[in-house]
């Protein structure tokens, strides 16, 4: 898919990212990650171990295990691993987003290593998130209430990332209905959250009782009907991996159509912003969005006859240069890779290093190379 210029490109961010994560895996040996203070990695196992993103760090380390073959990776990611059994002792905090931990984790380390702990603590994730299944909706329901808000038929898009927890847990099971409720999942978001022009929406609200759409929300885009870029990401790769679990043709033409959405609103200059239909300024951005599209764009170009994959991956390309250009830091001055991250349009904290910005970065190269752990 490269030419000898562009392998030349991935190459040097490999050597760029093994450079860097030797000496930050070591530093942050004993934490779970999620953003940088001050250039140094804080601890979300000290402050919030059910936080969403705490599977994160132990992908990247999985990753950089299957690259490098150093052990220490292998033992970063066990600690990882292991500090999240207090979130299923706790059992409150978890929600939608078991996946996101578990995958990452347990999943990615029982494939490489057959630990037999891990195979369980995946099926017993499996089982929580499949648990969440709304059978009048059908869907995934999203966290818990929120500040007393009834969030008991709210979905999101993000959840399409999970989803390969429940196909994983099929295939190693043997038993059908975890794909069953992944597929119900991702028949109702191909309705309920992609528009018509390949646009998604962030939250739908369903009636939890009788099922049906009740209302949109925002969500973390800029408003109601706007087209928040990480929750186009999350489509995009997301419809993606259910194509590569099901080989359901519907679910990599809804892929395709939020790419092309997606890739005729990229700026020239390469810089996603969190949100396609936000104002000119100020002008917010969220690098981690372009991380995640390049994955999906990677992945429809494997899949699509030689003749189309020069669309997703050009695309992909512009993308990863212009973070590795503009918005990278190769340098000691932070723990972190990639800058300008963004939670969502509304908090008040914007352009900072958020952990999965890294993940989703490190990945997209490593596909690129051809040689990559698929951890989904």
């Amino acid at each position: 898919m490269l030419n000898a210029s562009e392998q030349q490109w991935v190459e040097a961010v490999l050597n760029k990212l093994v450079t860097k994560m030797e000496w930050v895996s070591d530093k942050s040996r004993d934490k779970i990650p999620y953003t940088t203070i001050n250039g140094t990695h804080d601890d979300r196992s000290l402050t919030d171990i059910d936080w969403w993103t705490n599977g994160i760090w132990g992908g990247m380390m999985w990753l950089m295990h299957h690259v490098t073959g150093d052990n220490k990776y292998k033992e970063i990611a066990e600690i990882s691993e292991d500090k999240l059994d207090e979130c299923f002792r706790r059992f409150y905090g978890l929600h939608h987003d078991v996946g996101f931990m578990w995958l990452p984790t347990s999943v990615a380390r029982y494939r490489v290593t057959n630990h037999p702990e891990s195979r369980k603590r995946a099926l017993h994730a499996a089982n929580l998130l499949a648990g969440r299944f709304n059978l009048a909706g059908g869907f995934i329901r999203a966290w818990n209430d929120i500040d007393g808000e009834d969030c008991r038929g709210w979905a999101i898009i993000d959840c399409m990332l999970n989803l390969p927890l429940l196909y994983w847990a099929s295939k190693e099971s043997g038993d059908p209905r975890f794909t069953q409720i992944a597929m119900k999942h991702a028949d109702t978001a191909m309705i309920a959250f992609v528009r018509p022009d390949g646009s998604v929406h962030h939250i739908v609200e369903f009636d939890p009782f009788q099922g049906g759409v009740v209302r949109t929300h925002g969500g973390q885009g800029y408003g109601v009907d706007s087209s928040w870029t990480r929750g186009q990401a999350w489509g995009l790769y997301g419809f993606i991996m259910s194509y590569l679990h099901t080989q359901k043709e519907q679910y990599l033409h809804t892929s395709q159509r939020i790419a092309h959405y997606f890739m005729s609103n990229i700026p020239d200059n390469g810089i996603i912003p969190i949100d396609f239909r936000q104002p000119k300024e100020p002008a917010y951005e969220d690098s981690t969005a372009a991380a995640i599209a390049a994955c999906g764009l990677i992945e429809i170009a494997k899949v699509v006859p030689p003749l189309e994959q020069d669309t997703y991956v050009k695309a992909a390309l512009k993308l990863l240069k212009t973070l590795d250009d503009h918005r990278c830091d190769w340098t000691a001055s932070t723990d972190s890779i990639l800058l300008k991250g963004s939670e969502a349009y509304h908090r008040e904290n914007h352009h900072s290093a958020i952990i999965y910005g890294d993940y989703f970065f490190m990945e997209a190269v490593m596909k690129l190379k051809g040689n990559d752990l698929y951890l989904w």
